[in-house]
């Protein structure tokens, strides 16, 4: 997001300050998304081992709730086009079969907020970074090139903002699923 907001910054002064600085401001924000991709696939593949986990946890809990397979706890991320609702379903299902009972036996009301929220941000911080990409190479003058920067440097605070509420739903559900349940009910053998 500095280096964003350096190289918009510094693009308004292209005139009158030289390229220099703007080339410069570029590398340092090349080298920053580079390091950006590698954290979000090591965490990538964190969290969808995770997912899977809670996922697999969450027949344990409800075994009504859990209408997509195992599977869909990794898959959905790679199906083209699904992977805008498809993570989102699985986790709401996850979410609320973690949710559904407590020692009693009663049913618990247990707000799908960070669950919405996280993924709403998610899929609108890739949106707008979409978006300020493809407008960055499209601009030809600097204004419009200034106005990409402005929306990748959305993006990347979105994706910033996203990634604390990711953090939020991944230490709720797990905290939802130590907590104690009511057993299943004995096989019939």
């Amino acid at each position: 997001m500095w280096a964003d907001a350096a190289l918009y910054n510094h693009i308004g002064t292209l005139l009158t300050s030289g390229t220099d600085q703007v080339v410069h401001d570029a590398h340092v924000l090349d080298v920053a998304g580079k390091a950006q991709i590698g954290a979000v696939l090591i965490t990538g593949v964190v969290f969808i081992v995770w997912f899977h986990r809670v996922r697999v946890n969450a027949e344990y809990f409800s075994q009504a709730v859990c209408t997509m397979g195992r599977g869909w706890a990794i898959g959905a991320w790679f199906v083209p086009v699904g992977n805008l609702w498809l993570p989102y379903r699985v986790a709401k299902e996850v979410w609320d079969a973690s949710a559904q009972s407590t020692p009693d036996g009663s049913w618990r009301h247990v707000s799908k907020a960070p669950v919405t929220a996280w993924w709403t941000l998610t899929i609108a911080s890739s949106i707008v970074a979409r978006v300020g990409s493809s407008l960055t190479r499209s601009a030809t003058t600097v204004d419009g090139l200034r106005h990409s920067v402005a929306l990748t440097g959305l993006g990347d605070l979105l994706n910033t903002v996203a990634a604390v509420l990711a953090i939020v739903f991944v230490r709720k559900l797990t905290r939802m699923q130590q907590a104690p349940h009511t057993a299943l009910p004995e096989a019939l053998t």
